[in-house]
């Protein structure tokens, strides 16, 4: 019976892959991606030619999830990888396991451990992390006040994802919902400009609306 394997890959340094990960690599018979184009750039670091790539998101515009069960039913050994990180925490990866699950039960799903943007800005945080929240990607507008105020309430450490296009509007909430609170945000996580900084919200705001050459990368959101 066909394997599906979810696989963790490097959040930024290359070298953050796993031997097992990049043996899986070379085995399947399809490599599911976010954009082909990112995995490309991991197997010809690490020499592994010749794999059948394939686009895929929960939006179904690249490779449908249909397809891949088919390939899945004929035998065929798939790999889901995600641009950076582990999929289906806060990028593809759910959707397929559910409906995979549902229309082979049988077919083994397994995971292939790699890199996280959030354990990875917890270990070297400094905050309280032996219970947290984690909100991934806060929404761009309906319901995104209650989760700060849910913030601003919360007595465990939260934690949650952002953009450089709206890093600056979430410090502006955060400063007007949890003014007192510490904020430390993790930046370029694993490459070389990795960022790490504290502070009240209004003194990150401040900070980066005065270095906006740093508001850069994905940003890891800390609030304890």
């Amino acid at each position: 019976m066909a394997i599906l394997y979810i696989v963790g890959t490097p959040i930024g340094n290359l070298e953050d892959v796993t031997l097992r990960a990049l043996r899986i690599l070379k085995e399947v018979d399809v490599i599911l991606c976010e954009d082909t184009r990112v995995t490309q750039k991991l197997l010809a670091k690490y020499e592994i030619a010749g794999k059948q790539l394939a686009t895929y998101n929960e939006q179904d515009s690249g490779v449908t999830a249909g397809k891949i069960i088919g390939w899945l039913a004929e035998g065929k050994n798939v790999a889901m990888v995600s641009d950076a990180g582990t999929p289906g925490i806060s990028d593809p990866g759910t959707l397929l396991v559910q409906k995979v699950r549902e229309a082979l039960p049988d077919v083994k799903i397994e995971s292939v451990p790699g890199p996280s943007a959030l354990t990875t800005a917890l270990s070297i945080a400094g905050v309280p992390a032996h219970e947290f929240v984690f909100l991934g990607f806060l929404p761009h507008k309906k319901g995104r006040e209650t989760l700060f105020k849910e913030i601003a309430e919360s007595e465990r450490t939260m934690i949650f994802y952002e953009s450089p296009h709206r890093i600056l509007k979430a410090l502006e909430s955060l400063a007007k919902f949890a003014p007192t609170k510490k904020v430390t945000i993790a930046r370029e996580l694993t490459k070389i400009h990795e960022q790490i900084i504290s502070g009240t919200a209004e003194e990150l705001l401040t900070y980066f609306e005065t270095n906006s050459d740093k508001v850069r990368g994905e940003f890891v959101v800390i609030v304890s």
